[in-house]
């Protein structure tokens, strides 16, 4: 009985172990320098491999990823060509299609484009790793009924006539909902439609949701999608068509301050009460200057009352005045020199005298 125990207590702790010990993975790292060697290696890469840019590229055409692979750019760019061939109506430079693939790009440059970036296509997802994404005609980041995931990207200016950073849609063909995960740093030279929910297309519902430890975040604030910084203040904000359906973990609200002549405006929980300290913390306003009150009007008559939860997008007056200047009397510090010292010695030692004088005479009389 003893024996059996021992032999079932070995075969558990064998297996235990066999479970713990990691598998050995067998992706590949393969080295390209031009275009061609780019696509002959994503064409022949198994899953998980990673394609490791050893040069700067410069592309003619569209380059598609049904599978998953990292593109590690190792700082290098990759640039559009003036002469690019369509392919199948695509212009996208890099488009991971289909819920088998995923695409993680990291340390790369992107130029320069007929239409976008980079799209997640239809249960795909995307994840953009220290990426910077610049000149591109439609915009950078397409999210078409895929998942896109921003660990730091930084967006250029995209787009023709207006920015369009990240579009949010869902093509006619897509199956997919998409959605857009936050996880880390998201920086713009433009605070114009940084995220886009398309107008046209046939998307009628999308996620947007951010990680605990992420900088910027992508929140929705009534029938708006806005991006904040890690301080909670507005850097951009665009509208959801009324067609669109949009989920998130929470919904936000606006807060627009206006003081001296500018705006400035920050998210806060729905329902939430906000302080004088939470207001205090995004006004910046000069050491001689102060704050009056918090008003609902421009007049400054309807004091802004803090007992009350916020359920709506709210505009705050804030009064500022400067601070009325106290006179102090000046002090005579100039050093008093020896002529002075002695003419005050000469002038008590006289009036002493005059009074013992005087004292004198009365006492002789």
């Amino acid at each position: 009985m003893k024996k059996t125990i021992k032999i079932i207590i070995i075969l558990f702790l064998t297996s235990l172990a066999l479970l713990l010990i990691p598998k050995s993975s067998n992706a590949a790292t393969r080295s390209v320098t031009n275009e061609e060697s780019l696509i002959s290696e994503i064409s022949s890469a198994d899953y998980g491999d990673t394609i490791s840019i050893e040069n700067n590229i410069t592309v003619s055409k569209p380059i598609v990823i049904a599978k998953e692979l990292i593109i590690d750019g190792n700082g290098y760019t990759i640039t559009g060509s003036s002469n690019w061939t369509s392919t199948s109506g695509n212009q996208t430079m890099f488009t991971a299609q289909f819920s088998a693939a995923k695409l993680t790009l990291k340390d790369i440059h992107l130029v320069k484009g007929p239409k976008y970036g980079v799209q997640a296509y239809d249960g795909a997802t995307v994840i953009l790793d220290n990426v910077s994404i610049t000149d591109f005609n439609y915009g950078g980041v397409l999210v078409n009924g895929g998942n896109v995931e921003v660990k730091n990207l930084h967006l250029g200016y995209n787009g023709t006539g207006a920015n369009n950073g990240i579009e949010i849609d869902k093509g006619a063909a897509a199956t997919n909902n998409p959605s857009l995960l936050m996880n880390g740093v998201l920086k713009t030279d433009t605070n114009e439609n940084v995220v886009r929910v398309a107008e046209n297309g046939s998307l009628t519902e999308f996620t947007v949701t951010n990680s605990t430890s992420t900088t910027n975040k992508i929140v929705l604030a009534g029938n708006k999608v806005v991006l904040t910084d890690a301080q909670d203040n507005v850097i951009s904000e665009t509208s959801i068509p009324d067609k669109a359906t949009a989920n998130a973990d929470t919904q936000k609200l606006v807060i627009s301050l206006i003081y001296n002549n500018q705006t400035n405006k920050i998210v806060i929980d729905k329902g939430q009460m906000i302080t004088e300290d939470i207001l205090k913390s995004h006004i910046t306003i000069g050491e001689n200057y102060q704050i009056d009150g918090y008003f609902t009007d421009e007049q400054y008559t309807k004091t802004f009352n803090f007992d009350d939860p916020v359920n709506n997008d709210t505009t705050i007056y804030v009064k500022i005045s400067e601070k009325a200047l106290t006179i102090q009397e000046e002090k005579d510090e100039t050093p008093k020199t020896g002529v002075q010292s002695y003419l005050e010695i000469a002038v008590v030692t006289l009036v002493f005298s005059v009074v013992g004088y005087v004292y004198m005479r009365r006492k002789s009389n």
